[in-house]
């Protein structure tokens, strides 16, 4: 298997991950009454989700055509920073202002993970239309 098709089924996995997360945070937040994680909750589905879902389903079709540095590049950073980053806007959310300089850090290094895959798929999709 072409290691660009491992990572993009490595992200399907964790976007399995993050939805079975966000759904929970959803259910305990509707079974408490308790919204204070609303923030948390979209990031969960969004970055997490949503995001590697279709990180996944976009490096499985261009696999040929990705750099895998960037793939492996982008899956990283993700991977450790949206953890650090979602933690830390929850403790943020419950009143934990230090926590503030970790939601940052996180959010820029899941952007710079964002900008690595915006810039492979535009490279790869440049080949496709190079060779078409």
């Amino acid at each position: 298997m072409n290691n660009n098709k491992r990572y993009g089924a490595w992200w399907l996995r964790m976007a399995a991950l993050y939805l079975v997360v966000g759904v929970s945070l959803g259910n305990y937040m509707g079974a408490t009454h308790d919204f204070g994680l609303r923030s948390v909750h979209a990031h969960v589905n969004l970055l997490g989700w949503a995001s590697m879902l279709g990180f996944g389903l976009v490096v499985q079709q261009l696999a040929d055509t990705l750099s895998p540095r960037l793939v492996a590049l982008q899956f990283w950073l993700h991977q450790l920073a949206l953890p650090v980053m979602l933690s830390a806007l929850a403790a943020l959310m419950r009143g934990n202002t230090a926590a503030g300089p970790l939601v940052g850090l996180g959010s820029v290094v899941v952007g710079v993970a964002v900008l690595a895959f915006a810039a492979n798929v535009w490279r790869g999709t440049g080949a496709k239309l190079r060779a078409a």
